[in-house]
């Protein structure tokens, strides 16, 4: 039965029934356990059926393992699409999760306290509303990822075992190793699978189908910087920046396997769960666009935008003061200027990469740190421009929080919105793509204001629009997606034009 009805699962006839059929819709949405094997499954597992008396259900792996259940060998729960926790269930602990990921309770329950501040809630709410949406702590959250990201590079990767144990949190080698003996009854090295060496790490990410790869691509590619990004062959790569050290990734489609293929090249194995993180946030990997399509479609200006794209994602962006950086230059201009001036930036005071790397990557987008630094005079755009540029950076430097999930979306908001040069649409933008408010709407969009003039018979003010656009709650930066990739098709060039 299923094992808490606060839990947002369905009834356990319901589940009962997915797993049976082994419905691809509940795949990372819901596990199994099978009491008489005491291991637990995706509801996608070829294994045979289990008897219904023998089953239990949980809303996460986490609840799963917390309840003394063993991962299947078989259908892998480590390659779950989103492993229970797409945003849908609680904003609160979409963002406990995605920081969870990051690495932020790495040093154990300690860190409760400063993981609840960060999300401006308390401990104890949020250990029950993890409880309530995933069946499990944020400790068991954390030691659950832990041990599925490890077994994830055993089997998908030739990285040594110290080097497992460092990328996935564990303190250390003989803690990672006493971990895999409880549950698995062997050493990690027993689940190994041989096979040929590979320059990087690879990686893959399940998401729910469909997706809408071509759009996310072409999204990309209207933006990529010159240096920092290359579209190319049906494959994304850029360089990364973290703590300090730089490297590269590369992100390709599978969709046989409904994967994302990710491969990283970065001289720190302990930065792989926070690129990773990044690659989840920047490709939308977890959303589940069938429940948002669903919802958008009950409009019916919207039912024919969301049949034609059904697996259409909300691209993100890379890093917080990357994405403000760039909406700041794209203010007043096309996207491909705003492209170019980016270009232009990364030409001046970015960082370049040392060593081998693929043809195009030459430099990281600069840092708040040597933008602050740098001449802006060569840039070639207004004063007031430079002038907010600088103000972003130095903002950015007195504040390491100012793009972190830190309290509310709206609180990051209006710290963004006092910097001089940062308008509703930049703060809308940031929020949307660097945030990943699902819910953000830049409603003094060029762009969305000509795509919504069809339906609106005319081309509506920005108040007229969010009036429209507050039956789209809490999906709005999805149905924003939906009309500029409208408003794209509706043109013969891309003329997206920003407004600060």
């Amino acid at each position: 039965m299923c094992h808490d009805r606060r839990v947002d699962l369905p009834d356990a006839d319901a589940c009962y029934r997915a797993l049976r059929s082994r419905d691809l819709r509940f795949d990372g949405r819901m596990f199994v356990g099978v009491m008489s094997t005491g291991i637990y499954c995706r509801p996608v597992c070829p294994a045979r059926t289990p008897k219904r008396e023998h089953c239990r259900f949980f809303a996460s792996a986490a609840a799963a393992q917390e309840a003394g259940f063993r991962p299947c060998l078989r259908c892998r729960p480590e390659t779950a699409p989103g492993l229970g926790a797409w945003c849908g269930t609680s904003a609160t602990v979409a963002r406990a999760v995605t920081l969870i990921a990051e690495g932020a309770l790495d040093g154990g329950a300690a860190g409760i306290e400063a993981l609840a501040e960060r999300l401006g809630v308390g401990a104890r709410q949020l250990r029950r509303l993890f409880h309530r949406h995933l069946g499990a702590s944020p400790v068991a959250v954390a030691q659950t990822r832990r041990v599925l990201f490890a077994k994830q590079l055993i089997q998908e990767t030739q990285m040594p075992m110290t080097d497992v144990a460092l990328a996935s949190g564990f303190g250390s080698l003989r803690r990672f190793n006493e971990t895999f003996r409880d549950l698995f009854g062997r050493p990690p090295s027993a689940l190994r699978s041989r096979r040929a060496h590979q320059a990087g790490v690879t990686l893959r990410l399940r998401y729910r189908p469909p997706y809408d790869w071509p759009a996310m691509l072409a999204h990309l590619a209207a933006r990529a910087v010159d240096g920092v990004e290359v579209v190319a062959e049906g494959r994304y790569r850029r360089t990364v920046a973290h703590e300090g050290r730089l490297g590269t990734v590369e992100v390709a489609h599978e969709p046989a396997q409904a994967s994302l293929v990710v491969t990283i090249r970065f001289p720190s194995v302990r930065a792989l769960p926070a690129i990773l993180a990044r690659v989840r946030r920047v490709f939308d990997v977890d959303a589940d666009v069938d429940a948002i399509g669903a919802h958008l479609a009950q409009d019916p200006f919207l039912a024919p935008l969301v049949a034609s794209r059904p697996g259409l994602r909300t691209p993100g962006g890379w890093d917080g003061f990357e994405v403000a950086a760039r909406a700041v230059l794209g203010q007043q201009v096309t996207v491909s200027a705003a492209r170019r001036l980016a270009g232009r930036l990364v030409a001046l005071c970015g960082e370049a990469l040392s060593g081998p790397s693929h043809p195009g990557l030459t430099h990281a987008f600069p840092s708040a740190e040597r933008l602050a630094a740098a001449d802006l005079g060569a840039l070639g755009v207004p004063a007031a421009r430079r002038a907010a540029l600088a103000a972003l950076a130095a903002a950015t430097l007195a504040d390491g929080r100012l793009f972190a999930p830190f309290g509310s979306v709206e609180a990051a908001m209006t710290r963004l919105r006092s910097l001089a040069g940062v308008g509703e649409w930049t703060a809308q933008y940031v929020a949307l793509r660097a945030l990943r408010d699902p819910d953000a709407f830049p409603a003094g969009d060029s762009g969305l204001l000509r795509a919504a003039a069809a339906a609106l018979g005319g081309r509506p003010a920005p108040v007229t629009l969010l009036r429209r656009a507050e039956a789209w709650r809490p999906w709005r930066a999805y149905a924003a997606q939906h009309l500029w990739a409208a408003d794209v098709e509706g043109n013969s060039a891309v003329r997206e034009v920003r407004h600060g």
